[in-house]
């Protein structure tokens, strides 16, 4: 049951709880992003942030969303071609948008966390690659601290150890390799074909130059996964012994994502299945000395995330969860999101649009919303339920000036619904997760979300939550 790792298996609960809602990775979520934001907006939120006010350091992501191949489970926004005159085009363009954004911020401010995402950020020519590390460090202030993070996700059938090498030469200390299943039925049903040899290799030459920090992606849920194949999988991952680990529940979902049409629907775990799914990797990463960190990851209790998770200075952003609190996170990229003081910010989802934006001098911005009194509140809330499994009233009245128990009487009210479950422990004024909680923490979370309805079916069924929200299971 993993409860030694402060997390427990409940399988009852898990089905009683099994909803849509949002992962938390922002509050409000992108769901509440309107369109109008602009240049004006990022201007007024870049210069009157915290991180502006106090020279704090800076975050970083960029996206890049081609791919050589679909990947049928695939929900990402990603463009599958090999058509290089148009990979060269968007290099271009992410050259513009970083001296833009460049503009807004005081080239004093150190980037210590960046992210490169996708898609499939390898997919770049080494020469473009290089490129735009070398943009970045002219227009914000890269650094070789040993303390930085700056993370780049990697399909391994393209990896080498002359990428790797680039990497390294980069500034890149954390590589997130897309494993998935090592099952070779799985891979073909979900045309994700990739010789355990290609990870090995990859894993090798990262360990080889000196990556600190190595992710392994998982999905259970897959068409023709069986608790026999996936814990092979798992024992496999285990042997190999990556620094972090995310174990992604699949969201089948064919109506939104054309690509996943092409997965026979009889060939997915039902329900119960997949229960057992989840429950396998828990026990077993837990068993094998990985921590629990919260939603789908783990990590070694040396890795950088687990030391985060234990002295109380884990965060979530759009990144997921990172070791870099209170940083303003410049976004570059078509649909990429940023987050700058008060202010949510998304680029254009279409690359048409985003290409027509860059090229003319705009700001490619399209949506995204300015934070509420309310909204800071409870983001402060549910980031404490995400990140650290436990609210504090007394911090958040002392920070917002509030009196938390009157502010929240609805949703202590529905606190003690969850408590009566066994999900969260009310000591005085101390709101604390359980171990079986932690596994369902996006559904306590989101009793604090004042964007869900309030209806009765929300205790029991959870139905009305966001159409494009995943399940939590």
């Amino acid at each position: 049951m993993a409860i030694a790792t402060g997390v427990m298996f409940d399988g009852d609960l898990m089905r009683r709880y099994d909803r849509e809602g949002p992962r938390y990775t922002s509050y409000p979520t992108a769901l509440q992003f309107k369109e109008g934001v602009g240049a004006e907006d990022y201007a007024r939120a870049a210069a009157h942030s915290r991180g502006a006010r106090e020279g704090l350091p800076l975050s970083l992501y960029l996206h890049v969303p081609f791919c050589f191949s679909p990947c049928f489970f695939c929900g990402c926004n990603r463009i599958v071609t090999h058509q290089l005159d148009r990979v060269n085009a968007y290099g271009r363009q992410l050259l513009a948008e970083i001296s833009q954004r460049g503009s807004y911020f005081d080239c004093n401010r150190t980037v210590e966390q960046m992210h490169f995402g996708g898609g499939t950020p390898t997919f770049l020519p080494k020469r473009l690659l290089i490129e735009i590390v070398d943009r970045l460090d002219h227009d914000f202030q890269l650094t070789s601290a040993k303390s930085r993070d700056y993370s780049i996700e990697i399909d391994p059938r393209g990896a080498d150890e002359g990428l790797m090498r680039i990497l390294a030469s980069l500034g890149f200390n954390r590589v997130s390799l897309g494993v998935q299943d090592f099952d070779q039925s799985v891979q073909r049903a979900v045309n994700r074909v990739q010789p355990a040899e290609d990870v090995v290799r990859a894993y090798e030459a990262a360990r080889k130059h000196g990556f600190g920090s190595i992710n392994f992606d998982l999905i259970y849920g897959l068409p023709k996964q069986t608790p026999a194949t996936f814990g092979a999988t798992l024992d496999r991952v285990i042997a190999m012994r990556p620094d972090r680990l995310a174990v992604y529940g699949y969201a089948h979902l064919p109506h939104v994502f054309k690509a996943q049409r092409q997965i026979k629907s009889s060939e997915l775990p039902d329900a119960a299945a997949r229960l057992t799914l989840l429950e396998l990797a828990i026990d077993k990463f837990c068993a094998a000395g990985y921590l629990y960190i919260g939603m789908d990851h783990f990590a070694l209790p040396s890795d950088g995330l687990a030391q985060a998770h234990i002295n109380g200075t884990l965060h979530r952003s759009f990144q997921g969860y990172t070791t870099h609190a209170n940083r303003d996170l410049v976004n570059f990229g078509v649909s990429a999101i940023g987050q700058v003081g008060d202010l949510y910010v998304q680029n254009h989802k279409s690359i048409e649009d985003y290409q027509r934006a860059t090229e003319s001098g705009a700001l490619p911005a399209h949506r995204g919303v300015v934070m509420s009194e309310d909204d800071l509140v409870r983001r402060e809330v549910i980031h404490g339920i995400m990140c650290h499994g436990r609210i504090d009233p007394a911090e958040i009245e002392h920070r917002f000036g509030i009196e938390f128990d009157v502010y929240f009487a609805r949703e202590i009210e529905r606190l003690r619904t969850l408590e009566e479950d066994g999900l969260v422990r009310i000591d005085g004024r101390q709101i604390e997760l359980t171990p079986p909680g932690r596994l369902l923490m996006r559904c306590i979370a989101m009793t604090f979300d004042a964007y869900i309805g309030r209806g009765e079916e929300f205790r029991i069924t959870g139905r009305g939550a966001p159409a494009r929200a995943s399940r939590l299971i």
